[in-house]
């Protein structure tokens, strides 16, 4: 179906990929693994059309391939369903569907086709599984229903070969069974597909075939059954890694660092009770939209709280502005990082600083100290192993996921934060980096320093955790300690309905 014959492609002279080889057949679903960096992005960006290869060939089908532009992609019937999902929230679901190729009255007039975008609509969400109104607006729909109107979208151009990026980084586990089984079908029909994730076990159970990349090069390809999980991990990081989470010698103490009290927000959190101990890992678990992020923001003051306490080091936060409560001791890493967490137009080290700032006094005026910056900027990317390829006043939006989550971590560390909360910290990054994440996370704790961590994954929580608690519709439904650590127990918690998928 697609070839990639010694692909090549650089940036301001760095390489990015090293003449990238391999095949995909029809009905076949190939995964591609990576650290952040390793060049997968580019590579399906080369093939979708948004970026033009130095050298090197492609064919589709037998033929040359070579895309000016995403419109040529979609005309070669070529999908690209992104990370960030590209659909106008305003629009409905049969106008996002159509919004570049509207069926006409006549092939003549200028006029749409209404009932004719209904009914096609119709039969195309029927294939998806997603019963919705056409006309229904997109922003009205869950994240895994939005997944679900891309696919849709690429049913429409009649695809034959579909690139899913990233596709359960924001799904519920039940989306995320929803998403594989209507792949299989598509599999079934002879559709081609290119799965890009950092969820190795994802890529093990939908992929035939995984290619892994590492600095811009093929370093191993195979089926499953010769690419296990141990081998896919050593090839893409070039070592082995023998325990994705490190060992943490240090234990909790008994002085509380936070604790919350009653904590209730109409239709948010309801009587949220926990207490987080100096150097503790306590993680938080939840289905989406059990109110986790939005405790969370709660703690941090982003979000108003209608009743109870939030103590902080044995001190109310009670009426503190976020900036009150950063000059306390909180620091909070939010789950988009990109919207939230940092300035992508800004320099690295203005990033990294932006929470504390060295400065000095002169009189009457206080000026930023920057030999200071300099110094504490190089102590932090040492310290969160930021990539040395990368230059201080290097924007950081060129920075990978994997880099750019670990300048957010070094902001908060320099300001050698009491209390971490953590919101999916790993999210979007490769296995490598998660490791670092790890690292960095005990040694938070190891300096006694409590940590809140908000994660999906439910081994994440079991290998880092000292305790989990269990959200389900703004409410705290049960504590875990690490004696009953048990993944069927705290998906019962998070459904209470005894389902388990």
């Amino acid at each position: 179906m697609i070839e990639f014959q010694n692909i090549e492609k650089g940036f301001f002279g760095v390489k990015v990929l090293k003449g990238v080889s391999f095949a995909v057949k029809p009905g076949q679903t190939v995964g591609i693994v990576g650290e952040n960096g390793a060049g997968k992005s580019t590579l399906m960006n080369i093939l979708g059309g948004n970026l033009p290869p130095d050298s090197g060939h492609m064919l589709l089908g037998g033929k040359p391939y070579a895309p000016k532009s995403p419109r040529d992609a979609e005309r070669a019937r070529v999908a690209f369903i992104h990370q960030e999902l590209n659909l106008f929230g305003n629009l409905s679901i049969a106008e996002n569907i159509f919004i570049q190729n509207f069926p006409r009255r006549r092939t003549w007039s200028p006029f749409v086709a209404g009932p004719q975008i209904e009914e096609r609509t119709r039969r195309l969400l029927a294939e998806v599984q997603l019963n919705r109104s056409p006309a229904t607006p997109v922003e009205q729909l869950s994240a895994g229903e939005q997944q679900l109107v891309e696919i849709a979208k690429a049913l429409a151009l009649d695809a034959q070969l579909i690139i899913f990026d990233e596709p359960t980084t924001s799904l519920t586990s039940r989306e995320t069974e929803r998403l594989f089984a209507i792949m299989a079908r598509l599999r079934e029909r002879g559709i081609a597909m290119l799965y890009i994730s950092h969820s190795l076990g994802h890529v093990q159970q939908l992929c035939d075939e995984i290619v892994v990349l590492r600095d811009g090069q093929v370093v191993g390809t195979g089926s499953k059954e010769t690419l296990p999980l141990e081998r896919m991990i050593s090839l893409m990081v070039g070592r082995e890694i023998t325990q994705l989470f490190p060992r943490r010698e240090t234990r909790p103490a008994p002085e509380i660092a936070l604790e919350v009290k009653s904590v209730s927000q109409p239709g948010v959190a309801r009587n949220i009770s926990f207490q987080l101990r100096r150097g503790e890992v306590l993680g938080l678990s939840g289905l989406m939209g059990s109110g986790r992020s939005e405790l969370a923001r709660i703690l941090f003051g982003l979000d108003p709280c209608a009743s109870g306490e939030i103590v902080l080091n044995g001190e109310s936060l009670a009426g503190l502005s976020p900036r009150e409560r950063i000059r306390r001791g909180l620091a909070f890493l939010t789950e988009d990082r990109r919207a939230e967490g940092l300035c992508l137009e800004a320099a690295i080290a203005d990033n990294i600083t932006m929470v504390s700032l060295p400065q000095y006094s002169r009189g009457w005026t206080r000026a930023v100290d920057r030999n200071a910056c300099r110094s504490v900027v190089a102590k932090m990317r040492e310290a969160v192993g930021l990539t040395a390829s990368a230059r201080d006043e290097q924007p950081v939006k060129t920075l990978s996921g994997g880099n750019q989550q670990k300048v957010v971590l070094a902001k908060w560390l320099l300001n050698q934060p009491k209390v971490f909360i953590l919101d999916e910290p790993t999210r979007g990054i490769d296995v490598g980096a998660k490791h670092e994440v790890y690292r960095l996370i005990n040694e938070l704790a190891g300096h006694g320093a409590g940590v809140l961590m908000i994660s999906s994954e439910l081994e994440e929580l079991t290998g880092m955790c000292d305790r989990i608690l269990v959200m389900r519709r703004g409410e705290i439904r049960d504590e875990i300690r690490p004696d009953e650590f048990d993944r069927e127990r705290i998906l019962r918690a998070a459904l209470h309905d005894g389902s388990l998928v």
